[in-house]
């Protein structure tokens, strides 16, 4: 029974911190994405 909820646990945080990670990398492309229209509209 303990190990099956500390399976339950690990794979609940792991999918947290993939979330996170996914959220993350969403930002920096947003960031990256931004600074292309901005250098574009500079030429």
């Amino acid at each position: 029974m303990a190990l099956v909820a500390l399976s339950v646990l690990s794979t609940l945080a792991a999918c947290n911190t993939i979330a996170g990670a996914g959220r993350d990398i969403e930002r920096g492309g947003e960031v990256i994405r931004d600074t292309a229209r901005d250098v574009q509209k500079k030429m």
